[in-house]
Protein backbone atom coordinates (compact mmCIF):
# COMPACT_ATOMS: atom_id res chain seq x y z
CA UNK A 1 0.00 0.00 0.00
CA UNK A 2 1.50 3.29 -1.09
CA UNK A 3 2.17 5.57 1.86
CA UNK A 4 -0.03 3.49 4.19
CA UNK A 5 -3.14 4.86 2.47
CA UNK A 6 -6.35 2.82 2.47
CA UNK A 7 -8.79 2.58 -0.41
CA UNK A 8 -11.46 5.23 -0.69
CA UNK A 9 -14.12 3.46 -2.69
CA UNK A 10 -12.94 3.64 -6.31
CA UNK A 11 -15.61 1.12 -7.26
CA UNK A 12 -18.41 3.21 -5.82
CA UNK A 13 -21.31 4.25 -8.05
CA UNK A 14 -20.51 7.01 -10.51
CA UNK A 15 -22.68 10.11 -10.30
CA UNK A 16 -24.85 10.89 -13.30
CA UNK A 17 -27.59 13.29 -14.20
CA UNK A 18 -30.85 11.47 -14.82
CA UNK A 19 -32.96 12.83 -17.68
CA UNK A 20 -36.42 14.17 -16.92
CA UNK A 21 -39.19 12.71 -19.03
CA UNK A 22 -42.60 14.24 -19.52
CA UNK A 23 -45.42 11.72 -19.94
CA UNK A 24 -47.41 12.43 -23.07
CA UNK A 25 -50.49 10.37 -22.13
CA UNK A 26 -51.56 7.50 -19.86
CA UNK A 27 -52.29 5.38 -22.94
CA UNK A 28 -48.80 5.81 -24.37
CA UNK A 29 -47.31 5.11 -20.94
CA UNK A 30 -49.22 1.84 -20.65
CA UNK A 31 -48.27 0.85 -24.16
CA UNK A 32 -44.60 1.56 -23.48
CA UNK A 33 -44.76 -0.38 -20.22
CA UNK A 34 -46.30 -3.40 -21.93
CA UNK A 35 -43.69 -3.23 -24.68
CA UNK A 36 -40.85 -3.11 -22.15
CA UNK A 37 -42.37 -5.94 -20.11
CA UNK A 38 -42.58 -8.14 -23.21
CA UNK A 39 -39.00 -7.31 -24.13
CA UNK A 40 -37.92 -8.44 -20.68
CA UNK A 41 -39.90 -11.68 -21.03
CA UNK A 42 -38.06 -12.35 -24.28
CA UNK A 43 -34.69 -11.66 -22.66
CA UNK A 44 -35.57 -13.93 -19.72
CA UNK A 45 -36.58 -16.71 -22.10
CA UNK A 46 -33.33 -16.33 -24.04
CA UNK A 47 -31.32 -16.59 -20.81
CA UNK A 48 -33.23 -19.70 -19.75
CA UNK A 49 -32.56 -21.37 -23.10
CA UNK A 50 -28.90 -20.30 -23.04
CA UNK A 51 -28.44 -21.85 -19.59
CA UNK A 52 -30.08 -25.06 -20.74
CA UNK A 53 -28.55 -25.42 -24.22
CA UNK A 54 -25.66 -22.97 -24.42
CA UNK A 55 -25.50 -19.46 -25.82
CA UNK A 56 -25.70 -20.62 -29.43
CA UNK A 57 -28.05 -23.55 -28.82
CA UNK A 58 -31.40 -21.79 -29.19
CA UNK A 59 -33.44 -20.30 -32.02
CA UNK A 60 -35.74 -17.32 -32.29
CA UNK A 61 -38.66 -19.70 -32.81
CA UNK A 62 -37.88 -21.39 -29.49
CA UNK A 63 -37.78 -18.02 -27.75
CA UNK A 64 -41.11 -17.09 -29.32
CA UNK A 65 -42.65 -20.39 -28.19
CA UNK A 66 -41.35 -19.79 -24.65
CA UNK A 67 -43.15 -16.43 -24.39
CA UNK A 68 -46.28 -17.54 -26.25
CA UNK A 69 -45.98 -15.60 -29.49
CA UNK A 70 -45.36 -16.30 -33.16
CA UNK A 71 -41.75 -16.02 -34.27
CA UNK A 72 -42.37 -13.05 -36.66
CA UNK A 73 -43.81 -11.08 -33.72
CA UNK A 74 -40.35 -11.06 -32.09
CA UNK A 75 -39.21 -8.53 -34.66
CA UNK A 76 -41.53 -5.96 -33.11
CA UNK A 77 -39.24 -6.09 -30.07
CA UNK A 78 -35.82 -7.07 -31.45
CA UNK A 79 -34.52 -6.60 -34.99
CA UNK A 80 -32.50 -9.83 -34.98
CA UNK A 81 -30.96 -12.43 -32.71
CA UNK A 82 -27.86 -10.33 -32.04
CA UNK A 83 -30.13 -7.60 -30.68
CA UNK A 84 -31.32 -10.08 -28.04
CA UNK A 85 -27.71 -10.97 -27.25
CA UNK A 86 -26.98 -7.26 -26.95
CA UNK A 87 -29.78 -6.80 -24.43
CA UNK A 88 -28.52 -9.83 -22.50
CA UNK A 89 -24.98 -8.37 -22.54
CA UNK A 90 -26.24 -5.06 -21.15
CA UNK A 91 -28.28 -6.79 -18.47
CA UNK A 92 -25.31 -8.91 -17.42
CA UNK A 93 -23.04 -5.92 -16.95
CA UNK A 94 -25.78 -4.00 -15.14
CA UNK A 95 -26.00 -6.93 -12.72
CA UNK A 96 -22.23 -6.88 -12.24
CA UNK A 97 -22.35 -3.17 -11.46
CA UNK A 98 -25.04 -3.88 -8.86
CA UNK A 99 -22.79 -6.50 -7.26
CA UNK A 100 -19.90 -4.02 -7.24
CA UNK A 101 -22.07 -1.34 -5.64
CA UNK A 102 -22.94 -3.77 -2.84
CA UNK A 103 -19.26 -4.52 -2.10
CA UNK A 104 -17.50 -2.36 0.53
CA UNK A 105 -14.45 -0.76 -1.05
CA UNK A 106 -12.88 1.17 1.79
CA UNK A 107 -10.01 0.00 3.96
CA UNK A 108 -6.61 -1.64 3.64
CA UNK A 109 -5.86 -2.67 0.03
CA UNK A 110 -5.34 -6.37 0.73
CA UNK A 111 -8.73 -6.70 2.40
CA UNK A 112 -10.50 -4.59 -0.23
CA UNK A 113 -9.02 -6.52 -3.12
CA UNK A 114 -9.92 -9.80 -1.47
CA UNK A 115 -13.54 -8.65 -1.14
CA UNK A 116 -13.64 -7.45 -4.73
CA UNK A 117 -12.11 -10.71 -5.96
CA UNK A 118 -14.65 -12.79 -4.06
CA UNK A 119 -17.51 -10.65 -5.38
CA UNK A 120 -16.34 -11.00 -8.97
CA UNK A 121 -15.72 -14.73 -8.78
CA UNK A 122 -19.06 -15.40 -7.11
CA UNK A 123 -20.76 -13.40 -9.86
CA UNK A 124 -18.95 -15.33 -12.59
CA UNK A 125 -19.47 -18.87 -11.33
CA UNK A 126 -23.14 -18.25 -10.52
CA UNK A 127 -24.06 -18.28 -14.21
CA UNK A 128 -21.87 -19.93 -16.84
CA UNK A 129 -23.87 -18.61 -19.81
CA UNK A 130 -23.60 -15.07 -18.49
CA UNK A 131 -19.86 -15.46 -17.86
CA UNK A 132 -19.32 -16.68 -21.42
CA UNK A 133 -21.32 -13.83 -22.95
CA UNK A 134 -19.62 -11.12 -20.92
CA UNK A 135 -16.02 -12.35 -20.86
CA UNK A 136 -15.47 -14.89 -23.65
CA UNK A 137 -15.85 -14.52 -27.40
CA UNK A 138 -18.19 -17.44 -27.99
CA UNK A 139 -20.59 -15.76 -30.45
CA UNK A 140 -19.09 -15.43 -33.94
CA UNK A 141 -19.70 -11.98 -35.36
CA UNK A 142 -21.41 -10.55 -32.28
CA UNK A 143 -20.35 -7.06 -31.23
CA UNK A 144 -22.18 -5.26 -28.44
CA UNK A 145 -23.71 -1.90 -29.22
CA UNK A 146 -21.94 1.24 -27.97
CA UNK A 147 -24.68 1.69 -25.36
CA UNK A 148 -24.25 -1.83 -23.99
CA UNK A 149 -20.46 -1.76 -24.15
CA UNK A 150 -20.48 1.46 -22.13
CA UNK A 151 -21.55 -0.65 -19.14
CA UNK A 152 -18.50 -2.89 -19.61
CA UNK A 153 -16.32 0.22 -19.78
CA UNK A 154 -17.88 1.45 -16.55
CA UNK A 155 -16.83 -1.79 -14.83
CA UNK A 156 -13.25 -1.29 -16.07
CA UNK A 157 -13.28 2.36 -15.00
CA UNK A 158 -14.33 1.34 -11.50
CA UNK A 159 -11.53 -1.23 -11.42
CA UNK A 160 -8.96 1.37 -12.53
CA UNK A 161 -10.08 3.78 -9.82
CA UNK A 162 -10.04 1.08 -7.16
CA UNK A 163 -6.51 0.01 -8.12
CA UNK A 164 -5.37 3.65 -8.30
CA UNK A 165 -6.59 4.17 -4.73
CA UNK A 166 -4.21 1.37 -3.75
CA UNK A 167 -1.34 3.06 -5.59
CA UNK A 168 -1.53 0.70 -8.57
CA UNK A 169 -1.79 2.31 -12.00
CA UNK A 170 -1.32 1.39 -15.63
CA UNK A 171 -2.85 -0.87 -18.21
CA UNK A 172 -0.46 -3.70 -17.40
CA UNK A 173 -1.81 -3.95 -13.86
CA UNK A 174 -5.42 -3.87 -15.01
CA UNK A 175 -4.67 -6.57 -17.59
CA UNK A 176 -2.98 -8.72 -14.96
CA UNK A 177 -5.90 -8.39 -12.55
CA UNK A 178 -8.52 -9.25 -15.17
CA UNK A 179 -6.46 -12.20 -16.41
CA UNK A 180 -6.15 -13.57 -12.87
CA UNK A 181 -9.81 -13.20 -12.02
CA UNK A 182 -11.35 -14.38 -15.29
CA UNK A 183 -8.80 -17.19 -15.43
CA UNK A 184 -9.82 -18.48 -12.01
CA UNK A 185 -13.50 -18.23 -12.95
CA UNK A 186 -12.99 -20.05 -16.25
CA UNK A 187 -11.05 -22.84 -14.56
CA UNK A 188 -13.73 -23.20 -11.90
CA UNK A 189 -16.58 -23.38 -14.40
CA UNK A 190 -14.73 -25.70 -16.76
CA UNK A 191 -13.15 -28.16 -14.36
CA UNK A 192 -15.03 -28.04 -11.06
CA UNK A 193 -18.55 -26.67 -11.62
CA UNK A 194 -20.34 -26.25 -8.35
CA UNK A 195 -17.13 -26.65 -6.35
CA UNK A 196 -14.48 -24.25 -5.12
CA UNK A 197 -11.14 -25.69 -6.26
CA UNK A 198 -10.19 -22.49 -8.07
CA UNK A 199 -12.34 -19.83 -6.40
CA UNK A 200 -10.77 -20.67 -3.03
CA UNK A 201 -7.45 -19.48 -4.51
CA UNK A 202 -8.76 -15.89 -4.66
CA UNK A 203 -6.93 -14.69 -1.56
CA UNK A 204 -3.65 -16.20 -2.70
CA UNK A 205 -4.08 -14.68 -6.16
CA UNK A 206 -4.65 -11.25 -4.63
CA UNK A 207 -1.51 -11.58 -2.51
CA UNK A 208 0.49 -12.56 -5.60
CA UNK A 209 -0.97 -9.59 -7.48
CA UNK A 210 0.01 -7.13 -4.77
CA UNK A 211 3.49 -8.66 -4.48
CA UNK A 212 3.92 -8.07 -8.21
CA UNK A 213 2.37 -4.63 -8.51
CA UNK A 214 3.39 -3.18 -5.12
CA UNK A 215 6.73 -4.85 -4.42
CA UNK A 216 7.64 -2.25 -1.78
CA UNK A 217 4.57 -3.29 0.24
CA UNK A 218 5.54 -6.95 -0.04
CA UNK A 219 9.08 -6.17 1.08
CA UNK A 220 7.81 -4.19 4.05
CA UNK A 221 5.50 -6.99 5.13
CA UNK A 222 8.37 -9.47 4.97
CA UNK A 223 10.66 -7.16 6.90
Amino acid sequence: MAGGRGLTGGWGPASSALPYFVSLSPVSDRRASRHQATRQQIIDAAWALARERGLTGWTLREVADAVGMRAPSLYVYFEHKDAIYDAMFAQGYAQLLEAIDATPTTGEPLRVLRRVARTFLAFCVADQARFQLLFLRVLPGFTPSPESYALAEEVLDRLRRMLADAGIRGRRSVDLWTALMTGLAAQQLSNDPGGDRWTRLANRAVEMFLASELPERDAASRG
